[in-house]
């Protein structure tokens, strides 16, 4: 695949290149894309969990209780 980008764009991608150790801009413009895939994944994440309903109410007794299953999970 190949993508023609105007000189100001080509220019930016060939400094995060240079500043941000990537080998080349096709390794630059991969992680783009892994990033946005993952950005939609966690939109698709949310947008799902809110469309499921009412959740539970997160007071002190909650993250309490969250906290005690967690401890016992490790401790076995």
């Amino acid at each position: 695949m190949n993508v023609s980008l105007p000189d100001a764009l080509k220019d930016f991608v060939e400094a995060q290149v240079g500043e941000r150790g990537y080998g080349t801009s096709s390794e630059f413009v991969r992680e783009l894309i892994r990033k946005e895939q993952a950005r939609s994944q966690l939109r698709a994440l949310v947008t799902d969990g809110l469309a499921s309903g009412d959740g539970s109410l997160l007071d002190d007794a909650y993250l309490e209780r969250l906290r005690q299953r967690v401890r016992a999970s490790t401790a076995e």
